[in-house]
């Protein structure tokens, strides 16, 4: 009689333990066989009638993801001059578009102006934005912001397929002049949005 209890929590153990993976990117760490290459992390990218798609330029390599909410993380190799990579973050999350770029001109410091410029590509809604100035950082929540970052920008892309859920937010933020030289590969990551 007993071990039927223990085998019965043990699987309702598993199933719990299976049902908490909400990260949908899966980090691949470096491989312990000798003269094996570390291979950088896979995105498990959205599936399903709701998912949108993309194609990341070559430019950007994929980063381990910090935290469940984040879809896929890029880096973009810094500038001459400029002491930080930048950053490239996609995440599907509720909140409107005006309520979203309001509290991104709060991360800097003053406020920023942004430079907001809307899109269609295909049946999505794109709205660009552009922000600069002294970055006051973003972190996850429980966690402190780090340091404010002088001649910062954040340049985003705010996805909404209407009535296919919520928005996707592409992110990049880094030091103004990586995130500049950033910007036609950027413009070609957001020509590359499409759903099935």
């Amino acid at each position: 009689m007993i071990s039927k209890y223990r085998t019965a929590a043990l699987l309702l153990s598993f199933i719990a333990l299976g049902g908490c993976q909400s990260n949908p990117v899966e980090a691949v760490g470096e491989s312990t066989t000798p003269g094996a290459t570390a291979k950088p992390p896979a995105i498990k990218a959205p599936t399903g009638p709701n998912a949108i798609t993309w194609t990341a330029p070559a430019s950007f390599t994929v980063a381990e993801s910090k935290g469940p909410m984040r879809i896929a993380t890029y880096k973009i190799a810094k500038a001459e001059g400029d002491a930080d990579d930048a950053e490239l973050s996609v995440t599907q999350v509720g909140g409107d578009v005006t309520s979203n770029i309001n509290r991104w001109k709060g991360k800097f410091d003053p406020a920023a102006e942004a430079e907001v410029n809307e899109r269609a590509v295909g049946d999505l809604k794109v709205t660009v934005v552009n922000l600069a100035g002294t970055f006051k950082g973003m972190a996850m929540p429980g966690a402190p912001a780090g340091g404010a970052k002088e001649n910062y920008a954040m340049l985003a892309a705010i996805v909404v397929w209407e009535g296919h859920g919520d928005p996707y937010f592409f992110k990049l933020t880094g030091p103004q002049k990586t995130v500049d030289a950033a910007r036609p590969a950027f413009e070609e990551l957001i020509g590359s949005f499409a759903h099935p």
